[in-house]
Formats: structure tokens, C-alpha cells, sequence
């Protein structure tokens, strides 16, 4: 019984809240007279593409760049990404680095401890040769 009163309940909040979504694309179709723009900026790449359609093409558009050129273009653009890197502070780095340390010994203990407890239950398992 209370179920039922709860679905009821829902389904009045659903009728309410379509009736809000229905003003809303109401009151969207009486701006109707303005220009909207949803295309995601075709109109602007067509033009584009007549703009450089029309111009002369430079050496770079119409040659292909040489094995050096390549090269040369690679490294300006590792140096600009690099330029755009935030590098740690003395501070910071020492504080990683130390995180790291800590970290990687910790490790390196419990794997040796695993690797002792595993020998002598082997060795204990199958008996000591000597």
C-alpha cells in the first residue's frame, strides 16, 4: 500500500517536472527570430578552406620538408614543451625523492622477508639436504 502511494508520488514529480522542460522548449521556440548557431563552426572551415584555396602556396605547403628539417622541427617542439613543464623546486624534488627512497625500501624489505619465510618453508616442506 505504501508503495503504491510512493509510485504515485514519483510519477506526480515526473508530470511536474515535464511540464517545466515543456515551458522551457516553449519559451526556446518564441526565440525563434534569432539566429542560432549549433553547426560547431562549419561556415567558418569552408570559408577557410576558400581563403587558402585562393592564396598562393608557400615552399613549406608545396615541398617536402627534408630529413633535417624534420629533425630541427622536433627539437624546437620538444624545447617548446618543455618550456611549458612546471619543474618541481629544490625542496620538492629532494621530498620526492626521499618518498621514493622510503618507498622502494620498504618494498625491498617485505620481498626479502617473503623470499627468506618462502626458502626455509621449502626447505622445510621437502627436508634439508645436509
Amino acid at each position: 500500500m505504501a508503495d503504491n502511494k510512493r509510485r504515485g508520488e514519483d510519477a506526480g514529480d515526473d508530470r511536474l517536472h515535464d511540464e517545466v522542460v515543456d515551458d522551457v522548449a516553449d519559451d526556446d521556440a518564441t526565440d525563434a527570430e534569432e539566429p542560432v548557431s549549433r553547426g560547431g563552426g562549419t561556415a567558418t572551415r569552408s570559408r577557410a578552406k576558400a581563403e587558402s584555396a585562393d592564396r598562393p602556396k608557400t615552399r613549406s605547403e608545396t615541398d617536402k620538408v627534408g630529413l633535417f628539417g624534420r629533425i630541427a622541427r622536433f627539437i624546437r617542439e620538444v624545447v617548446a614543451e618543455l618550456r611549458k613543464v612546471i619543474w618541481p623546486t629544490r625542496k620538492e624534488l629532494l621530498t620526492y625523492t626521499a618518498v621514493v627512497v622510503a618507498f622502494v625500501a620498504v618494498m625491498l624489505t617485505i620481498v626479502a622477508g617473503l623470499d627468506y619465510a618462502f626458502a626455509k618453508g621449502v626447505l622445510w616442506v621437502f627436508g634439508n639436504p645436509s
